[in-house]
């Protein structure tokens, strides 16, 4: 998910095609200098912690900022875990895609054929969504997220943090409203696409979507450190804690504890830089993917409703592209309760860039300004 304000910071995507040039190599102090006051530019915003991660190639530059926990002072870790919200959902497609190259099922395929009467109710019509669809966000389904009662205060949260949920579970919440529009003609970011891409792994292949994840992409690149804990409501060490303002001007609330069923396929995957930034090399590399699916993942539609934050954002099959100086770059978001995360690789892949947030702020002046720094440190960061 990028669960509880996933769907707003997660939307962005590439509009069009990347370029192939390599932007030029960084020299290592210069990018170990930028990435530091970068992280202390968020810290400074009230961010409590910041890491992040820049892999040029095979040489690895890492920095933190601020302090894993507010009442104790403790450091943050350099490579700390983190639940990484809705850049899952790039795993999630990545997977489905192999399955594609495969012949296992069909991007044009509908829903219904899959999911019979999963789709269903209220204007919804599995017959008339393809899987390419839910990949895209042109579905128009309604985002589940946004009735899920434990992302709608700080006193819902504590509450109901420890809830369990299933992918279907949530879907049905979704179908309870009617479409936002018919598939195909516009863009909007929904988490139910991908609630719904997890159970269609489990169908085509009968595992859970989370062991064909670990099959398919962590154990081949050996990301040990990358996984999905269902309801265990805690995170390994070291970790920071995670933090959510609920509302403008509110305290910030220790999210640390919570049960990621919540956003499953569609977001509850835990990782590290470390791990995100070789996964997202790989997928650059085309190391995962055949030509064929690897083609299909870089077809983007304009994301409509996010080209406030930039102009020419485009959306593929869960990998965003967001345009900049020397070009652009592949990139996903991710928010969950208290943290977040932007990915990012250059389209050659040989560099990519991680950055993880263990603050959400809800302030309006502060939370904008925390995504313009850390977008335009991830420009210079790419760019060189």
């Amino acid at each position: 998910m990028a669960a509880a304000t996933a769907g707003v910071m997660l939307a962005a995507a590439v509009g069009g095609g990347a370029g192939s040039a390599a932007p030029p190599a960084l020299d290592h102090r210069s990018t170990a200098t930028v990435l530091q006051q970068g992280l202390d530019d968020l810290h400074g915003l009230g961010v409590s912690g910041t890491q992040g991660l820049v892999r040029d190639g095979g040489r690895v530059t890492v920095a933190r900022s601020g302090v894993a926990d507010l009442d104790t002072g403790a450091p943050m870790p350099v490579d700390g875990y983190f639940r990484i919200g809705s850049a899952t959902k790039t795993f999630v497609s990545v997977v489905l895609l192999q399955l594609v190259g495969e012949g296992r099922i069909g991007l044009d395929d509908p829903i219904e054929r899959w999911l019979p009467g999963v789709v269903n109710g209220n204007g919804n019509e599995g017959r008339h969504v393809t899987v390419r669809q839910i990949l895209q966000h042109t579905s128009g389904l309604y985002d589940s997220t946004d009735d899920l009662v434990a992302l709608q205060s700080a006193d819902e949260f504590l509450a109901h943090r420890f809830d369990h949920y299933t992918e279907a579970q949530l879907v049905v919440m979704a179908m309870r409203h009617p479409p936002l529009f018919a598939a195909g003609t516009h863009w909007s970011y929904s988490n139910t696409n991908y609630l719904l891409v997890g159970m269609l792994i489990e169908r085509v292949t009968g595992h859970p979507w989370y062991t064909e994840v670990r099959s398919r992409i962590l154990m081949p690149l050996h990301l040990t450190h990358t996984f999905y804990p269902g309801d265990r409501p805690t995170l390994p060490q070291p970790h920071a804690e995670g933090y959510q303002q609920f509302v403008p001007g509110g305290p910030l609330v220790d999210t640390t504890l919570f049960n990621p069923t919540v956003a499953a396929s569609a977001g509850g995957l835990v990782s590290t830089t470390t791990d995100l930034a070789r996964f997202w090399q790989a997928v650059a590399r085309g190391q995962l993917l055949r030509p064929g699916q690897m083609a299909e993942l870089h077809q983007t539609v304009l994301a409509e409703s996010v080209q406030d934050i930039r102009p020419g954002i485009a959306y593929g099959l869960g990998i965003m592209w967001l345009p900049n100086r020397c070009g652009g770059y592949w990139a996903h978001f991710g928010d969950m309760p208290g943290m977040s995360t932007l990915n990012a690789v250059t389209p050659d892949g040989h560099r990519s860039t991680v950055f993880y947030l263990a603050t959400v702020l809800a302030d309006p002046d502060r939370a904008p300004a925390v995504m313009q720094r850390e977008m335009a440190l991830l420009d210079d960061l790419i760019c060189g």
